[in-house]
């Protein structure tokens, strides 16, 4: 039988494939399989911890008892298809003592005409540094209202801010000489920047839609004794139910509860008077 020598090889190969088919359901054991438990665990270490890699993994999962190769880590492992970044929660966490926000909102009058309320945050104990509110912001009032807000050595390191277009050269130029470094979120994101948008959310639903806004200076006056409110006496489940002004708390049977009205009696307080 004449053959081509393609042929020859092609038989080769088939029979190669044959014998270890065979010798695989032989029922011979080979590497253990892999627990779904254990697959999806090695899956969620390497997506909550970016910056490891395989052999952290292999030794973080030895620590508990779970010993596999590497090979088989780097197997169910997350692919990535950009250099591994931490996370924004992780950078707001790592540097909130050092991070402060800004941002606007608007706020219609009776008038219909639209004011713009400017805030700044720091992520720390969740306080507002300053606040001030206009008819017409420009990139030099919202300069300005930086340098007013962090006199003299009390600037913060970092600026978290969104990609508004009023931040134009004027304010970034003002911010850098002041040694500010400046953290702009990505486009359409506010969840990258979630405190002082929380912030702008409590301002509305606790205050602002129930009132009806006459002028600036109404507005003012109205912003500053809720932000009064929001310091001393609002508790934070992020501050463990405690005030961005540290609040004692007033141990039971000291005295009788009393109740103080606060903005205009939207809200209230609650504290015990000592009895005479």
């Amino acid at each position: 039988m004449i053959v081509q020598p393609v042929t020859v090889i092609a038989w080769r190969r088939r029979r190669f494939r044959e014998y270890w088919a065979k010798l695989s359901r032989s029922g011979k054991p080979g590497r253990p399989a892999v627990a779904k438990e254990v697959r999806d665990l090695i899956r969620r270490m390497s997506v909550a911890n970016p910056l490891w890699g395989a052999p952290h993994i292999v030794g973080e999962l030895r620590k508990i008892g779970i010993d596999l190769a590497k090979s088989t880590v780097e197997k169910y492992m997350v692919r990535r298809r950009k250099p591994p970044s931490p996370t924004w929660r992780a950078f707001l966490k790592n540097h909130v003592n050092d991070i402060v926000a800004i941002d606007f909102f608007v706020v219609p009058t009776v008038r219909n005409q639209i004011l713009f309320v400017f805030l700044i945050l720091a992520h720390e104990r969740r306080r507002v540094l300053h606040f001030n509110v206009t008819a017409n912001p420009t990139a030099e009032w919202t300069a300005q209202q930086i340098v007013e807000a962090f006199p003299w050595d009390s600037v913060p390191r970092y600026l978290l801010r969104d990609r508004d277009g009023i931040y134009g050269a004027h304010f970034s130029r003002r911010v850098k000489n002041m040694g500010i470094e400046q953290v702009v979120i990505a486009p359409r994101s506010p969840w990258q920047s979630p405190h002082v948008e929380r912030l702008i959310g409590s301002i509305r639903r606790e205050c602002l839609d129930h009132v009806i806004v006459f002028n600036e200076r109404h507005l003012k006056r109205v912003l500053s004794c809720y932000l009064a409110y929001y310091h001393r006496w609002r508790v934070h489940q992020s501050l463990g139910m405690d005030c961005p002004q540290h609040r004692a708390a007033h141990p039971a049977g000291c005295g009788r509860v009393i109740e103080v009205a606060e903005v205009g009696g939207l809200h209230h307080h609650y504290e015990r008077a000592v009895a005479a």
